[in-house]
């Protein structure tokens, strides 16, 4: 069950929560201060009591009053921000080093023992550090509950940390519109005790793929789990359906119409042809499909979870 907003979940959100009130009830103050001044003007000074202007000299005293205040009051609203933003900064030694990558449309958290997943699992009462990184263009990633936003730009490495003090699970959220499918680049945060992040962080994942059954169930669970890790399901479908990219059911053993150097080239869909999509997918562009939307993986897929995928993809064209 995905927890609310309002929940004390991480360590931030007193700092952020208290200086959304301390800037809001400020300006709730002069919003009401401001208007009921103005109306009092409005009636006081209407032309039917007052037909003649009257002119008025400048008052040294209450220009000083109106400028040093507000002032005052922005560079308060200045040190709440920077002391919670700083301290946002300020990973601790002993925290816990997640790879978090954006991509068009998904995240990817990577693990020190090299475990992948679309799910970050955290534990509880445990300071957590997020290395971003933006594969493609501006993404931001954002978690209402934890009090926690923070741009990714490409090119740039960027952290961001927390400690949640709550076991549960929390939404996470893309907040910087990055293309067709932003409104689908959701996440979830699952925070869990120290025991049972330990036992799901020590689960071989590769097991599945490596085991002796090669049925048709171990095939879809691990090319399911390659997908997910690589943020493929974010723009492709197994069930015929069209997405951003083209869908995966049918595709293997089928002649293929692509774009290729500007000219329409029809192609066998074989092994050949998945490994080269992946690697190089702006080479040979399935027709009516955008170029430019799929970067390469060369350096992210494995030969062993692409040879996995190929056993999927037949396994969806008989």
């Amino acid at each position: 069950m995905i927890e609310g907003t309002m929940n004390n979940a991480s360590n931030f959100v007193e700092t952020v929560d208290a200086a959304f009130i301390f800037i809001f009830g400020i300006s709730l103050f002069f919003l009401f201060g401001i208007t009921i001044v103005m109306v009092y003007f409005v009636i006081r000074y209407r032309k039917s009591k007052n037909p003649t202007a009257t002119h008025i000299e400048g008052n040294n005293t209450l220009e000083i009053i109106w400028t040093v205040i507000p002032t005052i009051l922005v560079v308060f609203m200045f040190y709440y921000g920077w002391s919670g933003w700083r301290f946002q900064r300020d990973a601790p030694d002993d925290a816990m080093n997640i790879k978090t990558i954006a991509r068009m449309w998904s995240f990817s958290f990577q693990y020190d023992n090299g475990r992948i997943t679309d799910t970050l699992y955290v534990p509880v009462n445990k300071a957590v550090s997020l290395d971003l990184i933006a594969q493609d263009v501006l993404h931001s990633l954002y978690i209402p509950a934890f009090r926690l936003k923070m741009d990714m730009v490409p090119g740039k490495k960027d952290i961001v940390w927390f400690e949640s003090g709550k076991i549960g699970e929390y939404e996470m959220f893309c907040a910087e519109y990055c293309g067709l499918r932003h409104s689908y680049m959701k996440s979830v945060v699952k925070v869990m005790s120290q025991e049972d992040f330990d036992k799901w962080n020590t689960i071989d994942t590769s097991a599945v793929a490596a085991g002796p059954d090669n049925t048709g169930a171990n095939i879809r669970l691990a090319a399911n789990s390659i997908l997910r890790k690589h943020g493929c399901v974010a723009c492709h479908t197994s069930d015929g359906s069209k997405l951003v990219g083209p869908s995966y059911k049918g595709l293997y053993g089928h002649k293929v119409t692509v774009i290729k150097d500007g000219e329409e080239v029809e192609i066998l869909a074989d092994e050949d042809y998945i490994r080269r999509s992946i690697y190089e997918p702006n080479v040979e562009v399935v027709k009516g499909y955008p170029k430019g939307m799929m970067i390469s993986y060369k350096d992210q897929v494995t030969e062993d979870e692409i040879l996995q995928l190929i056993e999927y993809f037949k396994s969806l064209s008989n």
